[in-house]
């Protein structure tokens, strides 16, 4: 922006305390903290302008984008030989509490804090480093959440239980928080460092055994359901392949239907009878013919869609649809189907036991596809293993 318009748009003031806060910053910094000052405004179509936020909105960015509390450090300030380039915290310039003065105008609500994420980033990756060079045995965790990396020797948050009470954290406030799995222990618990994750470099107490009963019963308790879960795989699958076998019969029923009446006539009965159809049926009945399928738009109502069917529909069509609308409407319960359905394929002559040995070989079909597509078990087992076996 050139500087007269800049002027134009903000008072002197403003420009000279921002210009104050943003020059206690790195170079490469000072790009992203200019971007902050400044809040963009819709105003209508292929309008807007940008706003000079007051200073402390950038002093509060500053403070929780650029600098990171030394107080919370995994690593020794006092280590000059952690990163020699660097040297030791407590005499490192760009520190908060070393050089007061410097950074007067921001960081006050954290007194002793860095102000190089790049260099306290370098700092946590040597101190993570070295506790893995002095304990090979270190189990790796992280703390984020998301998929985890293939082949990744870290165990992700949902593989391991974190153990308290830690260091500097709350003991249980009540009874209750006793039992809960995190604050038992097990033969199974040990140290373990954060790798990746906002807590990186940091040590925990962890039990990361999925066979260990105190820290992951959920898994014991599900083996044991294991039984009770299979039937219920099983009553699920018997009633898909039921409403398959129905709606697939309804089909063969409707393409049996001749055409009899005149077009103008089966017009009425269809559109009538289609517009006192329940979302459930009006669902089938779209999904069958295949509408709406293409790029539906949030105006195109299932109903509408069906109306707009008929209406372009051929006398054969028409006709399809007078009968399956009926054997619909027909249907209150999963009995009343069965029954209307049978009359329906008698009158039409199709073949129910064809249609239905059909369905099942499908869905075994799939079964075995399932089955060939099991996951083997990932690496991260193994080398928890072999961690417990070190």
């Amino acid at each position: 922006m050139p500087f007269r318009a800049f002027l134009a748009r903000c008072s002197v003031q403003a420009c000279w305390d921002g210009a104050l806060v943003g020059s206690e910053l790195q170079p490469e910094q000072q790009q992203e903290a200019l971007a902050a000052c400044y809040q963009e405004q819709y105003g209508g179509i292929n309008k807007t302008k940008r706003i000079l936020l007051p200073v402390r909105q950038l002093q509060q960015w500053i403070e929780h984008n650029i600098l990171l509390e030394l107080a919370s450090a995994p690593f020794s300030k006092e280590d000059s030989q952690l990163l020699p380039e660097a040297g030791a915290c407590l005499d490192c310039p760009k520190r908060t509490g070393h050089n007061t003065l410097l950074f007067a105008e921001i960081g006050s609500g954290q007194p002793d804090s860095c102000s190089d994420p790049k260099c306290y980033a370098v700092k946590v990756e040597a101190h993570v480093r070295q506790r893995i060079a002095a304990k090979p045995n270190l189990v790796q965790i992280n703390t984020a959440y998301g998929a985890q990396k293939v082949g990744s020797a870290v165990v992700p948050r949902n593989k391991y239980v974190e153990i308290r009470p830690l260091p500097n954290s709350d003991k249980p406030t009540n009874p209750k928080q006793r039992d809960w799995p995190e604050y038992k222990t097990c033969k199974f618990t040990t140290e373990a460092i954060v790798t990746e994750g906002s807590e990186k470099g940091e040590i925990r107490r962890v039990c990361a055994n999925p066979d260990c009963p105190v820290h992951h019963a959920r898994k014991q308790k599900a083996s044991a359901n294991a039984v009770i879960k299979a039937e219920q795989e099983q009553r699920r699958r018997e009633e898909a392949i039921a409403q398959t076998t129905a709606l697939r019969v309804l089909s063969a029923i409707v393409d049996a239907v001749p055409v009899r009446l005149m077009k103008r006539d089966l017009l009425f009965v269809v559109e009538h009878l289609a517009a006192m159809l329940d979302e459930r049926r009006l669902a089938i009945v779209l999904r069958q013919h295949g509408i709406g399928k293409a790029k539906a738009t949030a105006a195109d109502a299932p109903a509408k869609l069906l109306a707009a069917f008929i209406r372009k529909a051929d006398e054969s069509t028409l006709g399809h649809l007078l009968v399956e609308i009926v054997i619909l409407h027909s249907t209150h319960s999963p009995a009343d189907s069965g029954k209307v359905l049978k009359e329906a394929a008698d009158l039409y002559k199709v073949d129910v036991n064809a249609i239905t040995t059909k369905v099942k070989q499908e869905f075994a079909a799939k079964d075995k596809a399932k089955a060939v597509k099991k996951v083997t078990p990932k690496p991260l087992v193994k080398a928890v293993k072999r961690t417990k076996a070190a």
